[in-house]
């Protein structure tokens, strides 16, 4: 393959579904610099562009497309096979316990799936940990690895893969004055009590999950606080607050006829994280992080 390099290959993966050089460096962790020159050095050793480039967008060439088609399910194969023979050496059995909060959206459940299909022998707990304790169940070692919001900043901690961006909601209860809007502006959470998250969770995390200013610097009037999500469910419901979530999230208890959920324009987008411990993975962790990468970067 005249050299090619498999990093080469997988940042022209991630790169043809981003369409964006930043995204595809974080979700590679490498720098937009470094996804440049990996992509010009496999454009280099084909001798053609695969990928067009402008100041407003990114899009495959002709031979990037049927190169990408060409590429895809051979780098599949060989991922699969490189699990295997991991598999085989490490005697994947045992208990996978996963935690998550929330809902186990679409790429969760998929990755579990697949997992599943993958190590037949080894066993699956999903277990639900509470908004308010994010990382203490991996470090009780209550669970293996857990899928949380970010940010996560936790030196004991590997975070990776991150995946699920999604725009922000408030749900509100039916009755709130926001209810009858088709959009709001993160200026207007001024207007409003947003419930925040009690217990163990780091000062950064529950800021960003429930932020005392605006970005332009409005203060947010702070309401009650909660552990769980079904606890600030409940509290919007009653109208005592209005509560920040994923489109995901909102999605799912959209049904409510208590509560609506208005999507919230100018707030960074939501994004979820599989985390781990840094000084203990096991196995069977490190075999789902895999699965899950594989599950978010397969379009």
């Amino acid at each position: 393959m005249s050299g090619v390099e498999i990093r080469e290959l997988e940042v022209f993966l991630a790169l043809a579904q981003e369409l964006h050089f930043g995204r595809a460096g974080e979700r590679l962790y490498v720098s937009q610099s470094r996804v440049s020159q990996l992509l010009r050095s496999l454009e280099s050793r084909i001798g053609a562009p695969l990928v067009e480039r402008t100041s407003r967008r990114v899009s495959l060439t002709p031979l990037g497309e049927s190169f990408l088609a060409a590429l895809r399910p051979a780098y599949d194969a060989l991922r699969a096979t490189v699990d295997d023979a991991r598999a085989t050496a490490r005697g994947m059995g045992g208990t996978l316990r996963i935690g998550f909060q929330g809902t186990v959206d679409d790429y969760l459940s998929q990755a579990i799936a697949r997992f599943g299909d993958r190590y037949p022998d080894c066993a699956i707990d999903i277990v639900e940990i509470p908004l308010s304790d994010p990382f203490g169940p991996l470090r009780r070692q209550e669970v293996d690895c857990a899928v949380v919001l970010l940010p996560v900043a936790e030196d004991d901690l590997v975070l990776g893969p991150v995946f699920s961006r999604q725009p922000q909601t408030l749900a509100v209860s039916v009755r709130h004055p926001f209810a009858a809007r088709d959009t709001l502006s993160a200026e207007e959470l001024a207007d409003c009590r947003l419930i925040g998250i009690d217990g163990n969770a780091p000062a950064y995390w529950r800021q960003a999950q429930a932020p005392d200013h605006t970005p332009g610097g409005l203060p947010v009037p702070a309401g009650p606080s909660v552990n769980t999500l079904q606890e600030g469910l409940s509290l919007t419901a009653a109208d005592r607050g209005a509560m920040l979530l994923c489109r995901s999230t909102a999605d799912y208890h959209g049904r409510r006829d208590s509560l609506t959920f208005v999507p919230v324009q100018g707030l960074p987008d939501s994004e979820l994280g599989l985390v781990r411990p840094r000084a203990r993975p096991s196995p069977q962790s490190e075999a789902f992080a895999e699965a899950l990468t594989r599950t978010t970067t397969t379009p």
